[in-house]
């Protein structure tokens, strides 16, 4: 049965004390349930955002303070890095490193990307979680059925829930899991002061959306690392990243221009932006991230069509490279 979908934004007193829900800023009855399920995917206390970049700036700005610094995993989402760069207006410093080895001495916050988005890289759990720091990673890509950061030794997890765990490409949201009920404590008290907080038809698609959310990746690992395997054996294909599991990879063609002729030469695979939808889609990410990727780059997430028409598909489009 269906959780339903409760849009009240207030709730009378009990015998004239709030009750477990009074305003909806600072939540609801379905936000809540999204959360207490989210949470048990992931192994930690789960709270729900407007978007993913409202997840990620919640977590900076409710963790840290002006003159602290971010080490960031070289590579990750560009979003992320953007986000710090607006930041610094407020003194909060980043700088960047690569996450397969040890973070770097002297920062406050460690973050890292399971797998990087778009270059796929995984982090070095190992070393990450041995540093002094709290260790954020963001697993939107992974999800918590291939990757679960705080039984690796991360303290929070991040997710744009837009993508693969709402997954129909309807539901703009972001999530935090905390391992500490101290840091989940200061993100609601966060949340609730400066309002971040999703609609209750918005949580209740990220509902819908993990009751699939298991036949989703497997269907859709299953198709990329087939693909993948095509990539690395095709002419006209350089460089293929994946990380074994998930629906998300990337492979560069030989220039810009060979990029462009991929991604609108696709007919089945829609030229697009996001990731983590039933629909595969492509894009040449240097419009995004110019320098900051190869400029052949073209990043591939698989959905659920069938995946032979889908290397149909890439295959003739290659041919146009």
């Amino acid at each position: 049965m269906g959780t339903p979908i409760d849009r009240s934004t207030a709730w009378p007193y009990e015998d004239g004390e709030p009750g477990a829900f009074t305003y909806a800023r600072f939540s609801s009855p379905t936000i809540a349930e999204a959360e207490r399920r989210l949470g048990t995917l992931d192994g930690g206390q789960a709270l729900l955002f407007s978007s993913g970049a409202a997840a990620c700036t919640s977590v900076v700005l409710s963790l840290l303070s002006p003159g602290k610094t971010v080490a960031l995993a070289r590579g990750c989402y560009y979003g992320t890095s953007a986000m710090l760069q607006e930041l610094a207006r407020w003194d909060v410093r980043s700088v960047e490193f690569d996450q397969t080895g040890p973070p770097p001495d002297g920062v406050d916050l460690v973050w890292l990307e399971a797998p990087s988005n778009p270059f796929l890289t995984m982090p070095n759990f190992d070393s990450a979680a041995s540093h002094p720091a709290r260790v954020v990673c963001d697993a939107t890509a992974a999800t918590p059925l291939h990757v679960r950061p705080l039984d690796l030794g991360c303290d929070v997890v991040v997710h744009s829930a837009t993508k693969y765990l709402a997954g129909h490409d309807d539901a703009l949201l972001g999530a935090v899991v905390c391992k500490h009920p101290d840091d989940a404590a200061r993100l609601l008290e966060f949340r609730s002061r400066t309002g971040p907080v999703p609609a209750a038809d918005t949580a209740w698609l990220l509902l819908r959306g993990l009751e699939t959310l298991e036949v989703r990746m497997a269907r859709q690992t299953e198709s990329a690392r087939a693909i993948a395997e095509r990539l690395r054996d095709h002419d006209a294909v350089l460089t293929v990243r994946y990380p074994g599991f998930g629906g998300l990879l990337s492979f560069d063609v030989a220039d810009a221009d060979a990029a462009r002729r991929v991604e609108t030469s696709t007919r089945l695979i829609a030229n697009a932006t996001s990731l983590g939808g039933v629909t595969s889609r492509i894009e040449a990410r240097g419009r995004w991230e110019g320098d900051r990727v190869p400029p052949g780059l073209l990043r591939l997430s698989v959905g659920l069509e069938d995946p032979v028409e889908l290397w149909r598909d890439l295959e003739e489009a290659l041919g146009q490279s």
